[in-house]
């Protein structure tokens, strides 16, 4: 092995954070020398995770300003990324999923001419405005990483359609299931009935269908006595101010801020159903056996939606309430949702990932 292999990571919100630092840590223990780099695209979110997994960045961009853009993150990103990525000199920048930072991580080290490698790499809509801005930001990093690493088969077969040759695509498996097999906690349940897990925070979501989203939760609170609901609020203004406002205070259903990982892992192992819009999340749920239902119209996750063990179900009303109550009150379907599959990955992609790195990167 190539002991002066320097290797920059990038990554700047919780998600990214959850996924990639299993990379990390296999790295460090291959002696490989790493940059942590981190835009703080989240802040209060990401030093969570940061402060779990003990793990100290050496750049913090601090990218975030109130009522930012996209715009914004995309030109302040790559800006404050060049001088930082010329004085390290890095021989591979690695990048995870699909936020505003995964782009501007790839793209400053394309125009300094360093080999990328992205991790999470081939899943898809193929609908460029949902999720959005994601779907094509994965699309665009695709195009630029020397290195795809993809979860599963079905991402390797679509970024084999889209041209990507076949030499620089990986199948690995999903860094996330590194993250949750690694959290061993166990937790004590303490809900007395069905809890019901709720997140909502894609951009696509704000507005009407997130009201939607909430007008539905408030039915089903209203109408069932045999439940109870946890929803973990995201911090933008754009969704709290509507789910404090039609949500807030109401019996049966607590309102939390973004719990630390490894409790909200505990949570879904404690959880009857989850709803959510999170991709992650539909990873996650299949490992522990808890059904999900999407709320979303397209998922990038369709392995878990053709398993049956996740529905796409949007985000209107009147489904999401009947969705959930055929849960509920049908156990025969809830059986064939509540099933333990490991679709995303085995707990060894940081491993994989780490070894096809050390191959190519030190012939």
């Amino acid at each position: 092995m190539n002991k002066n292999l320097k290797i920059a990571i990038i990554f700047g919100t919780r998600p990214e954070a959850i996924k990639i630092i299993p990379v990390i840590r296999e790295l460090q223990s291959k002696k490989i020398k790493v940059s942590i780099i981190v835009t703080n695209q989240h802040q209060e979110m990401l030093s969570q995770v940061l402060e779990l997994f003990k793990i100290k960045p050496d750049h913090r961009l601090n990218i975030m300003r109130k009522n930012q853009s996209i715009f914004d993150v995309m030109a302040v990103g790559l800006k404050k990324l060049k001088p930082i990525l010329e004085v390290e000199k890095p021989d591979l920048v690695l990048v995870q999923g699909d936020t505003m930072t995964t782009l501007v991580g790839a793209l400053a080290a394309y125009f300094l001419k360093i080999p990328v490698g992205h991790v999470e790499a081939g899943l898809r809509t193929h609908n460029k405005f949902s999720p959005f801005p994601e779907e094509m930001n994965r699309q665009l990093v695709s195009r630029l990483a020397d290195f795809n690493f993809a979860p599963t088969r079905k991402a390797s077969a679509n970024l084999l359609r889209e041209g990507i040759l076949k030499n620089r695509i990986f199948i690995t498996g999903n860094t996330g299931i590194d993250a949750l097999l690694s959290i061993s906690n166990s937790f004590e349940n303490l809900f007395l009935k069905k809890l019901i897990l709720i997140t909502a925070h894609r951009r696509e979501s704000f507005g009407r269908p997130l009201k939607s989203i909430c007008e539905a939760i408030l039915a089903i609170s209203k109408k069932r006595d045999d439940v109870e609901i946890v929803f973990q609020v995201h911090k933008n203004p754009a969704v709290s101010n509507t789910v404090f406002k039609i949500l807030g205070g109401k019996d049966k259903i607590m309102l939390t801020p973004p719990m630390e990982y490894e409790f909200f892992v505990s949570m879904m192992k404690s959880s009857y159903l989850i709803l959510t819009d999170s991709g992650g999340i539909q990873e996650e749920a299949s490992v522990l056996g808890k059904p999900v239902l999407v709320l979303r119209n397209h998922t990038e996750r369709m392995e878990s939606v053709k398993a049956g063990v996740s529905k796409l179900i949007g985000t209107s009303k009147v489904r999401i309430v009947k969705e959930v109550e055929r849960l509920l009150d049908d156990k025969k379907a809830y059986g064939k949702m509540a099933r333990k599959l490991n679709l995303y990955g085995d707990g060894k992609a940081s491993q994989r990932i780490v070894k096809i790195i050390e191959r190519k990167m030190c012939l």
